[in-house]
């Protein structure tokens, strides 16, 4: 079937646009970079159609990378109806970003470099999607972090998009950390790493029990999780994340890459079932992480910031929906969210483009009647993030919160108080650039058809992909884990009517209610609004001693007074002394050496007289 062609088209895009970009043409280096993530779509749409219904894993093997003993591991692929719906999701929202960033990377430097990054993105992406076994997985997810890394500092003369990048390769790091010490104790405890093995292995197995190997292996999973989507604690990435290129904000930062760990968690399902103590800490996290970044996001001005914390906490919600079995919920809450967070990051982007780069709300506003097309799809899918009944994120969200309820009733309340919180703020964003006056210095103006045909194939999806039965696919290997309430879908649907009622209220019909309740919120205003101090206390406890031990103690201490005093310039100094006293005994003088023989005879027959008189 030849499952390797898919990554395969981006990895030749990424080589050819790598390596002869600066000496093609625009024209060329698109071809080569949207026709590579095209073919791949194309390709998909092929082995699917070879393969429908999918009802098995259908597996290739290439070659035995590891072989040592009891392990053995092969570069290996395969796929199966969660692997269908993820290379749907990533091969055509990306080609849909692709062709964007024509438009919007038009004017910028580095034109080439841009899409030989996206493009090798999309190679290691896709490549961490088809892994048969953790190892090709983790491959794919350090290929990522790396795109990540090299997209969000695009901008590599800027110090803020340096450090940006910086902070989000550092801090993921630490989370695949964790993931590597997973994969270590997979191997102690199966003896593989390949998925369909480790799943044998544990069927008929009953759950575990307490705190055992199988759920320190899910824990520590779950810290790479953490990581690559964004959740307490190693959340704080995400925001500053957005300082590359919008594209880079749609696809990795919200369609793809930072959704890898709901996809692993769904992947290595057969794991976390037996290992509830573990499912229960992703559900709480991911609950916990929805609310607490919703809470940011009502505060914030920089309209990409606003979208940012908004990822953060519908990444929540997935991890709530694979934390209490509801896996296919997640699943199906991962792709309507890349709908509509693609549509809005491009949205944004739109808007960005038509004020000449100003991201700050509070110099938008009235931009319906210069961006009608943009106005209408952002419409589209703020309506769909919000929970808006029958548009896509209404039924993916209502199907996590119903899970969630079979499982803890406090779940579904705090879900359903965040998904108003979700409603007000980025109705907020959608009320302040596109209704009142204007209150920019440029001359706004809608965006081009290259950046705009995508917008509405987008905000279609965000509208009617609700009615793509993802659930019911999946469920012959991931349970729905909930039934249907209408009552309860209408409560969370409620309180995101609520939400944009109340944006509505605060920003168009009373603009000046919103600096009122801002003043009465006072300190509690401050507090969120800089984002609760986090990025300042993870500075002064873990930043500032790190570099205090690093400068005093590894440099000063380590390098300077062990290696370079003590032992570089210490042996130096060493051979240079005794260097300098035998430089003196070569006088030239032979009455000097016959005395330095006679003092060396002496001696000679001293230490032999003493070693005889031992005897």
């Amino acid at each position: 079937m030849n499952l390797w062609l898919i990554p395969f088209f981006p990895l030749i895009g990424f080589f050819l646009n790598g390596l002869l970009g600066r000496r093609l043409s625009k024209p060329l280096v698109n071809l080569i970079a949207v026709g590579s993530v095209a073919a791949s779509f194309v390709c998909v749409l092929v082995v699917l159609s070879k393969l429908w219904p999918i009802d098995n894993t259908y597996t290739e093997h290439y070659f035995t990378w590891i072989q040592s003993g009891f392990l053995q591991i092969g570069f290996d692929q395969m796929l199966d109806r969660l692997t269908a719906v993820m290379l749907l999701i990533v091969t055509g929202v990306g080609l849909i970003i692709h062709i964007y960033s024509i438009g919007y990377m038009a004017h910028e430097g580095g034109y080439y470099r841009f899409f030989s990054y996206l493009n090798l993105f999309m190679f290691f992406m896709l490549l961490l999607v088809l892994a048969a076994n953790l190892l090709v997985v983790f491959v794919g997810w350090e290929g990522v972090g790396l795109c990540s890394y090299l997209l969000v500092g695009f901008y590599f003369r800027e110090d803020w998009a340096t450090n940006a990048g910086n902070k989000a390769f550092i801090v993921n790091r630490v989370g695949d950390f964790g993931f590597s010490l997973g994969i270590f104790l997979a191997v102690a405890t199966f003896h593989t790493l390949d998925f369909g093995k480790m799943a044998a292995a544990l069927q008929g197995m009953p759950a575990e029990v307490g705190f055992g190997a199988l759920t320190l292996i899910a824990l520590l999973l779950f810290v790479g999780a953490t990581g690559k989507s964004a959740q307490i604690p190693l959340y704080v990435w995400l925001p500053d994340a957005m300082a590359g290129p919008t594209p880079v904000s749609a696809l990795i930062h919200a369609a793809t890459m930072v959704t890898a760990g709901v996809y692993m968690i769904a992947r290595m399902s057969f794991l976390y079932n037996h290992a509830p103590a573990a499912s229960e800490v992703v559900a709480v996290i991911g609950v916990a992480t929805a609310v607490f970044a919703a809470t940011i996001g009502l505060t914030q001005n920089d309209i990409k910031k606003v979208y940012a914390y908004s990822t953060i906490s519908q990444l929540g919600y997935m991890f709530l929906g694979v934390g209490v079995g509801a896996y296919s919920t997640g699943i199906f809450h991962l792709m309507t969210h890349a709908f509509f967070k693609a549509l809005l990051f491009l949205g944004a982007g739109s808007v960005i483009h038509g004020l000449g780069g100003e991201q700050d709300l509070r110099h938008m506003g009235g931009l319906r009647k210069a961006m009608p097309i943009t106005f209408v799809t952002l419409l589209c899918g703020s309506l769909s993030i919000s929970g808006f009944p029958g548009f896509a994120g209404f039924f993916s969200k209502d199907s996590i919160l119903l899970a969630a309820y079979g499982h803890a009733p406090w779940m579904f309340w705090v879900g359903a108080i965040t998904a108003g919180m979700t409603a007000f703020y980025v109705f907020r964003a959608f009320f302040l650039a596109f209704f009142g006056t204007y209150r920019g210095h440029h001359h706004p103006h809608e965006s081009p058809a290259v950046m705009t045909l995508p917008l509405v194939v987008l905000a279609l999806l965000a509208t009617f992909g609700g009615f793509i039965n993802i659930p019911e696919f999946l469920s012959r290997s991931y349970p729905l884990g909930y039934q249907e309430n209408v009552g309860r879908m209408a409560i969370s649907a409620g309180f995101g009517i609520l939400g944009i009622l109340l944006a509505y209220v605060m920003y168009v019909a009373k603009p000046a209610l919103a600096d009122t309740v801002k003043n009465a919120f006072g300190a509690v205003y401050t507090l969120i609004f800089n984002k609760y101090y986090i990025d300042e206390i993870y500075q002064a406890a873990i930043v500032k001693p790190l570099e205090g031990i690093s400068r005093f103690v590894l440099w000063h201490g380590v390098d300077e007074g062990v290696i370079d005093f003590g032992m570089v310039n210490g042996m130096a100094h060493l051979v240079r002394g005794w260097g300098s006293l035998f430089r003196r005994m070569q006088s030239g003088s032979i009455r000097n050496y016959a005395t330095w023989v006679l003092a060396g005879s002496l001696l000679v027959i001293f230490v032999l007289g003493l070693v005889g008189g031992g005897r």
